[in-house]
């Protein structure tokens, strides 16, 4: 086991920092905007080509024979839609896009006290650090602030680190990445919850006790500082870093196909810089991925690193690896099926929430250069999984407020799972 010193200093034992953001442009208008999930039936082609011909901006990637595309549609492209896709099944997920926005973005001032009374609401990133901070001053005998590396406008990736009775740098890591694409709040909000749960229930409950004693947690819920900076103050649909790209004007890589694992894979990402998977000019040129690969190499290379989690949303999926791949699975595919058949199991249990599960090329999309992939295949972690937090569709990115705490109620009931049976 290599010095404690050596990963604190990589960590860096950090307290809330400056936050830097862009020189804010105007604030997009989303009102009167409409989402609308399309079926595409047996005419994936035709959706796909009015999509393009239109150019609107879906929210879960290209239909697929089938399946569905989640349609952004401004008001004035809203007739041109109608006529084109006419004969196409439609459900309207937000009449106005604009008011479920404002409804959503009605941030709750922070008491200033780590309660659960912070699920009843989104709120401001300066919010999201105080509240890490106050988090562990109420359990500063187990835990510590702590960052993995600086965003490409020089924010922090701010995270909380905690462990059981062993003392830190004592057993295997649990790392959980949230909010890697900026527009995925709830991500945010539920892996708080699992920080807030663990600790809060540390002295009470016993299988928390046994948990938290048996693995150290490092929880960063947003690892991607810039973009949902941006999600706040300007565009709130806004997905990839805010990082410049040579020869062209269009912002931003998709840090979760940025990783270096199977980047050169055709057919999961995209090579176009206005796109919202694009997946950089090379691997790890997007600083976000570079100082996370680091963080979680030196925790396995230090303490062993037992189970990595990557959240996102929407769609409500539970899923392991491959995502560069559809027919190569990991070594122990049966059991890796079978946690998570337990897993999604337990959160139905909770509200009644039915996740699918499987691996993530077969589930969702095929995708290169994930997390997900890198922390099994190169980092060496024991487990890896990402999941895809609600809904599947009623509201998508924009959910409601009121389904956060549900949402890490039943994510911590998954978690408890999979926790109690991992080998």
């Amino acid at each position: 086991m290599k010095s404690l010193s050596i990963l604190t200093a990589l960590l860096g034992l950090a307290s809330a920092t400056a936050i830097r953001s862009e020189p804010r442009p105007k604030r997009t208008s989303y009102d009167g905007y409409k989402v609308i999930r399309v079926a595409a039936g047996d005419d994936a082609a035709k959706l796909n080509k009015i999509i393009a011909d239109l150019d609107l901006e879906t929210w879960k990637g290209a239909a697929k024979v089938g399946g569905h595309a989640d349609v952004v549609i401004p008001p004035t492209k809203l007739a041109a839609f109608k006529a084109q896709a006419e004969g196409f099944e439609t459900l309207t997920m937000h009449e106005d896009l604009g008011v479920s926005i404002s409804n959503e973005s009605g941030f709750q001032a922070y008491a200033g006290s780590a309660d659960q009374t912070w699920f009843n609401s989104y709120h401001a990133y300066a919010d999201h650090l105080t509240f890490l901070n106050d988090l562990v001053a109420a359990h500063s005998n187990q835990s510590e602030i702590v960052t993995s590396g600086t965003s490409n406008n020089g924010n922090a990736i701010t995270g909380i680190r905690f462990w059981g009775s062993a003392g830190k740098g004592v057993k295997p890591a649990i790392v959980f990445h949230g909010t890697v694409h900026a527009r995925e709040w709830i991500t945010t909000m539920v892996a708080e919850y699992q920080a807030w749960y663990l600790l809060n229930n540390y002295g009470s409950d016993a299988t928390v006790k046994s948990l938290v004693d048996k693995y150290e947690f490092y929880i960063f819920p947003i690892v991607n500082p810039d973009g949902f900076i941006f999600t706040q103050t300007t565009t709130r649909l806004w997905r990839k870093n805010r990082q410049t790209n040579s020869g062209s004007s269009c912002i931003g890589r998709d840090i979760n196909r940025n990783w270096p694992i199977q980047w050169s894979v055709s057919g999961g990402a995209s090579t176009s810089p206005c796109d919202e998977d694009y997946k950089g000019a090379k691997q790890s040129d997007a600083p976000e991925t570079t100082a996370l690969a680091a963080t979680l190499n030196k925790i396995k290379a230090a303490q062993g690193l037992k189970l990595f989690i990557d959240w996102h949303s929407y769609s409500q999926l539970f899923m392991s690896p491959y995502g560069y791949t559809c027919t190569a699975f990991p070594a122990k595919n049966t059991e890796y099926q079978a946690l998570a058949k337990g897993a999604v199991a337990a959160i139905k249990a909770v509200y009644g929430t039915t996740f699918n599960y499987g691996p993530i090329c077969s589930t969702i999309y095929k995708t290169t250069g994930s997390s997900v992939d890198y922390a099994l295949d190169v980092t060496g972690a024991d487990y890896s999984f990402t999941l895809e937090l609600r809904d599947t569709g009623a509201n998508g990115f924009v959910l409601p407020a009121a389904q956060i705490l549900p949402s890490g109620v039943e994510a911590w009931a998954g978690l408890k799972y999979l926790l109690a049976n991992m080998q």
